[in-house]
Parts: C-alpha cells; sequence; structure tokens
C-alpha cells in the first residue's frame, strides 16, 4: 500500500444487529474478500462464527485482509485465484474444502462511453463478472449436488433496472447474472440450494478510485439519502440472506441504495453537457 493511500476499515469492532455465533460451523467463500464490500462481507461472517476462505486476484491484498481477520480472532484461510480461469477455479473448490456459503463478489468495470470500447475491455469485464461467477455458481452448486450437502449462494451484482451510462460491460454481465440467479433458484431448489443477488449503489470503497472526480463528487446525491453506502451495509444484508432469515427467499434481489433506482441520477463518467 502506497504511503498516501486510505487505510482499509476497521471491521473487527463494528457493531451488528446479529449474534455472534449465527454461522458457527458453518463455511463461507468470499470473493474479491480482500478489500471493499468483500472484505466487509467476510469481516461480519467470520466474526459470526464462520470459518472463511477468501480469494482474489492479488495475493498481497489477501494476505492483509487474512492477517486483520486474523488479529480478530477469524479463521479465514486465503487462496489467490483468477476465476476467468475455470482451472484457477477448480482448485480453488479443492482447497477450500465443503462449504455451506458462497458470496460472489469478486468483479470490476471502469468507467466508458460503450461506443469506444475495445473488443478485449468488453470481454474483460464479461468474462469476470458473468463468466467467472457462472463458474464459482456452477463448482458450488455441483459439489453441493454430489455431496447431498444444501448451500446458499449470494451474488454481489448492482444496480442494472434503469442502465447506467458510463459501465455499460458492467450492466450486460450484472443483469446477466440477475436473471441466471432467478433462473437457477428454480433448478436448484430441489437441491436445497438458495440463489440470491444483493445489488449496492454508490459505496465508499477503493473501487471509487476509478471513475473521475465529476462522478465521484455527484455519487452522495445519487439517492434521496444523499450519501454514499457503507460496504458494512451490504455485509449485513448478505448476513440476512444467508442465514436462516432467508430461509424462504431464493431468486430475489436486495437493493442496498438509499432509494438511489428511485430517485436521482449515476453518471459514472460524468454526466455529458448535452444533458446538463
Amino acid at each position: 500500500m502506497s504511503a498516501d493511500a486510505p487505510s482499509p476499515p476497521d471491521y473487527a469492532a463494528r457493531p451488528t444487529v446479529y449474534r455472534g455465533d449465527l454461522f458457527a460451523g458453518k463455511t463461507a467463500l468470499v470473493s474479491g474478500g480482500g478489500s471493499g464490500i468483500g472484505r466487509a462481507i467476510a469481516f461480519l461472517l467470520g466474526r459470526l462464527g464462520a470459518r472463511l476462505v477468501i480469494c482474489g486476484r492479488k495475493p498481497e491484498k489477501l494476505d492483509a485482509a487474512a492477517a486483520a481477520m486474523r488479529a480478530a480472532g477469524i479463521a479465514v484461510e486465503a487462496i489467490a485465484c483468477n476465476i476467468r480461469s475455470s482451472e484457477e477455479v477448480a482448485a480453488l473448490f479443492a482447497r477450500a474444502g465443503d462449504l455451506d456459503i458462497l458470496v460472489n463478489n469478486a468483479g470490476g468495470q471502469f468507467p466508458q462511453p460503450a461506443i469506444d470500447f475495445s473488443e478485449k475491455g468488453w470481454n474483460a469485464v464479461i468474462d469476470t463478472n458473468l463468466n467467472g461467477t457462472w463458474r464459482m455458481m456452477q463448482s458450488a452448486a455441483r459439489r453441493w449436488r454430489d455431496g447431498g450437502r444444501a448451500g446458499v449462494i449470494v451474488n454481489i451484482v448492482a444496480v442494472v433496472d434503469r442502465g447506467m451510462p458510463g459501465v455499460a460491460h458492467t450492466c450486460a454481465a450484472r443483469a446477466g447474472v440477475i436473471h441466471l440467479s432467478r433462473t437457477v433458484a428454480v433448478e436448484w431448489a430441489p437441491l436445497g440450494i438458495r440463489v440470491n443477488c444483493i445489488a449496492p449503489g454508490a459505496m465508499e470503497t477503493e473501487g471509487m478510485a476509478v471513475y473521475p472526480p465529476e462522478a465521484k463528487a455527484a455519487f452522495p446525491r445519487s439517492n434521496p439519502m444523499l450519501r454514499m453506502g457503507d460496504p458494512w451495509e451490504v455485509a449485513e444484508a448478505c448476513a440476512y440472506l444467508a442465514a436462516p432469515s432467508g430461509a424462504f427467499i431464493t431468486g430475489e434481489t436486495l437493493t442496498v441504495d438509499g432509494g438511489g433506482k428511485l430517485w436521482g441520477e449515476l453518471w459514472t463518467a460524468g454526466k455529458p453537457d448535452y444533458f446538463a
């Protein structure tokens, strides 16, 4: 981490509405667990008693996050994995062992007018956010089916109801994950597998660094609560869906955006003069 980079949030003592043993005896795999929303989710599930496995592309981020979690008394294993690779995903699941919960948080995008996307840029976002999520979902479902175990999948997506100018590639991918989740929620219900999504709005995370200053300045006014979201709020929503509290919920998308999809604008690359 560079000298001027912000320190990651300290989730070790953040208040939570959940009891401390909610996930005792459970194992959870959180992709993208080394930073941002994934780090918050992993911290919360671990503090609530889950044995954690976190994965991501950058070992240094994973190791730093795992060290902070262990310092908080959380049992966690960090495994480097690029979810674009079927081979690496297979190796990840072989090491992770028997899972109860899969949180697909890994993903990424960059703001750019869609007309200027290169084929490489488009494919990179689709392969990570859609295909990578699918690889993880199918791998988990097959292991649960073959082992006669129930399981829970929570996919972190985006608020795509009205589109998001500037990130058309991620809108395409996240919409694909939402409808994929709705479909397999029915197919996999006989296997005891629940599949849901969480769609966060503008969140105060390290991921904000990719957006231009004019977009970042406007993000807090993209919802009627007039603020950015906190990754911990997404983490608590994830715990709700993954716990027995969500036992009769499958195929749904829980939006955590301060009402943004009902009100406001979100221009990820800045608002064009035409619409000013």
